[in-house]
């Protein structure tokens, strides 16, 4: 049977690896996953909702014995291993290629516009 101190402590470890491995700041779990958004699979937002879910139950002792301790185990389980696999290095230097890309495209297409409008004034 898991209580209110195991859920908060494995709450806890979820929004610290979110904060550092996503940059997400949050003052509970839910928040936090609404914040990633997008940058978690929507499998992973799923088992973070089962530990958000389990977290507000375990603040009532009536309806803590709602809560599936296996279910909670093994989004804990699943949530961490995602979240270890996720190399902020890579995905730092995979933005940054991203942005030098865009800037290049974008700077590619003035001079062409540019080159294109010489040829229609007759300069070219």
């Amino acid at each position: 049977m898991l209580d209110h101190k195991d859920i908060a402590a494995k709450s806890l470890a979820i929004r610290q690896q979110l904060e550092a491995k996503l940059g997400v700041k949050s003052r509970d779990l839910s928040q936090a996953l609404r914040r990633a958004g997008r940058r978690l699979p929507r499998r992973v937002r799923a088992y973070g909702t089962v530990l958000a879910d389990a977290e507000k139950l375990a603040g009532n002792p009536k309806l803590a014995r709602q809560i599936d301790g296996g279910a909670v185990g093994d989004a804990y389980v699943h949530l961490t291993t995602h979240l270890r696999t996720i190399d902020v290095a890579d995905a730092r230097k995979g933005r940054i290629l991203g942005i030098i890309g865009l800037i290049a495209f974008n700077l590619l297409l003035v001079i062409v516009a540019f080159i294109i409008w010489l040829w229609w004034r007759g300069y070219v």
